[in-house]
């Protein structure tokens, strides 16, 4: 019966994915980038009025600071009590597109090539939110119409870190009540086999600045004048060691020890050494293996430190001889369940104070926590049943990405099980130069969704006879 319900879903995705693909064209076209605030009303406009076409309710939620949160609501064809509701968790800001002389094609002008569309942000993430509006459309076209209910938030700060999203999900608490949430992303590994996450690291995201002088000098006055570049690498080499050992104190303070399931469940993860370093280039080993520490482990338990970018003096082409007036490097702490981004903000400053670089300004630009859902909960076994269904291949499912997002709002706010897949491939290159998804990938991950969503509500109730019904 499953495989003939499959096969009915596929058919009627094969009607609407032209159309969806085009929608997705427009929707990528929108230079959404959040962190240099463009394009963000004409694209709240346009998310709202696709929700509102494709026959359900949109509120624009504005009024509370930052860019505006779509809420999105489709009710479900049946009346019945045990019909549940599912919550889509997305946003549509993007990450800028440089460096731009990487891109093989216009970043903002989607372009197809061999079955694979190229464009900033249809992985991550305006491709899985057409997708599940084209998995509505499919569900449309059954008979019974919707089998659950179906609300979306569509957020607009993802890419910089959510910092107004909490005070949304508090006020409109009971707007956004649910049975259970799909994350925003999910992707195929080099064996195309579905990887999704139940969790997502959290982040301390700071800006360490280092000042020496009003103007930059010429570099001779290197004799007598301290110079700010070299004094932020020396401050910043007391916080890692050589063996890439943080040294911070305070820094692994409160880290919840992973239940005894979880680190079976990462053990056997599946991970291809050989294929990450063809896949990112790699010059050097993974610094894991001089560690003698299992990578799995590393991405799913261990915290990091991560410098992102650094900035000070004349980096352009030719010679200028300077002695930099400032230093300036943006680091980044992926963090685990336990561990608070202020507490290692604090610490951070507090390390650089002990050992003497007190005049070293730090600024916490955003932070977040981690979060795991329930592995046992009946909605993880649920998704992981229908992709195995849909796409013939076993999937892959994570106690927590290695990733961040503000999931630990959700959970602590809406306290529902959250479960993160979607239509990305290990090439997708996300944040990267020439993003991308295969259409193949867009088709399948639509179906997966439709055939999910159908048999979402009577799964959760037969497993679990408890869960309120929300509408």
């Amino acid at each position: 019966m499953s495989e003939q319900k499959i096969q009915i879903i596929r058919n009627h995705t094969k009607e609407v994915i032209s159309s969806s693909i085009e929608t997705l064209k427009d929707y990528l076209r929108m230079p959404t980038i959040s962190a240099q605030n463009k394009a963000i009303p004409e694209t709240v406009e346009f998310v709202a009025k696709l929700i509102q076409d494709t026959g359900g309710e949109a509120q624009i939620l504005d009024d509370l600071g930052g860019n505006p949160v779509i809420y999105g609501y489709f009710a479900s064809g049946s009346n019945a009590e045990t019909t549940k509701t599912l919550l889509f968790y997305n946003h549509y800001d993007v990450q800028p597109p440089e460096p731009l002389n990487e891109w093989k094609s216009d970043p903002f002008e989607p372009t197809i090539e061999d079955g694979t569309l190229f464009a900033r942000g249809v992985s991550d993430n305006k491709g899985d939110f057409i997708a599940r509006i084209a998995a509505i459309k499919v569900l449309q076209q059954l008979e019974g119409g919707l089998p659950c209910n179906i609300k979306f938030m569509v957020e607009g700060e993802e890419e910089i870190g959510s910092p107004n999203l909490a005070p949304y999900l508090i006020k409109y608490k009971d707007l956004f009540k649910a049975d259970a949430c799909i994350w925003e992303f999910g992707m195929k590994d080099e064996e195309d086999r579905v990887n999704m996450v139940a969790g997502i690291k959290g982040m301390a995201y700071m800006e360490l600045t280092c000042t020496g002088a009003d103007i930059d000098m010429h570099s001779s006055v290197g004799a007598y004048v301290d110079n700010a570049a070299w004094r932020l690498v020396q401050a910043l080499a007391t916080m890692k060691n050589n063996e890439n050992e943080i040294l911070v104190k305070g820094f692994f303070d409160g880290i919840e020890e992973p239940t005894q399931q979880e680190k079976d469940v990462v053990r056997n993860l599946p991970f291809n050494e050989k294929a990450v370093e063809k896949l990112f280039g790699l010059k050097r080993p993974l610094i894991t293996s001089a560690k003698g520490i299992d990578p799995r482990e590393a991405m799913v338990f261990h915290p990091t430190m991560t410098i992102c970018g650094l900035e000070s003096g004349y980096t352009g082409e030719g010679a200028k001889t300077v002695l930099p007036k400032n230093a300036k490097v943006k680091i980044d702490c992926r963090l685990v369940p336990g561990q608070d981004p202020i507490h290692i903000f604090t610490s951070i400053q507090n390390h650089l104070k002990s050992h003497g670089y007190d005049d070293i300004d730090v600024v916490l630009i955003n932070g977040q926590k981690a979060y795991r859902s329930d592995y046992n909960h009946p909605f993880v076994a649920h998704v992981l049943n229908t992709a195995s269904a849909v796409y013939q291949n076993e999937p892959v499912l994570a106690p927590n990405s290695a990733g961040t997002g503000p999931m630990y709002e959700f959970g602590n706010q809406l306290n529902i099980p959250i479960v993160s897949t979607g239509i990305g491939w290990v090439e997708s290159k996300a944040h990267a130069p020439n993003e991308s998804v295969r259409i193949n990938d867009f088709e399948e991950g639509v179906v997966h969704m439709a055939y999910m969503l159908a048999g979402f509500s009577s799964a959760i109730t037969t497993s679990t006879g408890q869960l309120e019904a929300t509408k």
